[in-house]
């Protein structure tokens, strides 16, 4: 297999799960922090899905940690197939809940001003950044996701 950037066991990969992961972790954040966020449907989705991208980032960090501490190779076909499938199921859940996030901020600000309403004043800042925050990790899960697909194309 190739040595390409976001490989599994480098330095490069290392970085990659860390940034998914404290950028999933401040979308939770902000959005745990803005008031009224379980009131609707897809702000709840966004936090899962984040929360299970926090777990998959960490524990695929964590083995690249070991990895490069102990100096093992980690492109076998087998574990670079799971790797695959783990990233392109936690970018298509991610996408679709900052999606889905987006969608609802833009219809409650834009349209409805919920926002500016002294009535039903929503933290819509908050919700624009957490939403801001979950499409950088999903940038950065395409960009894995991406990696190891043409690294198990390339075994």
């Amino acid at each position: 297999m190739k040595d390409m950037f976001g490989s599994p066991g480098s330095v490069s990969g290392l970085m990659l799960r860390i940034g998914q992961c404290l950028c999933a972790a401040a979308s939770i954040g902000w959005m745990v922090s803005a008031s009224g966020f379980s009131n609707y449907t897809a702000f709840c989705y966004l936090i899962a899905s984040m929360g299970l991208q926090v777990l998959w980032s960490f524990g695929l960090a964590c083995l690249d940690f070991y990895a490069l501490r102990i100096k093992k190779d980690l492109q076998n076909a087998v574990l670079v197939s799971l790797f695959v499938v783990g990233d392109w199921v936690t970018a298509t859940l991610s996408l679709a809940a900052a999606c889905s996030s987006a969608g609802i901020v833009v219809l409650y600000a834009r349209d409805l001003h919920f926002c500016t309403n002294s009535k039903m004043h929503l933290p819509c800042s908050r919700f624009e950044i957490s939403i801001a925050m979950a499409f950088i990790t999903w940038f950065f899960i395409a960009i894995s996701s991406h990696v190891m697909f043409w690294l198990l194309a390339s075994a």
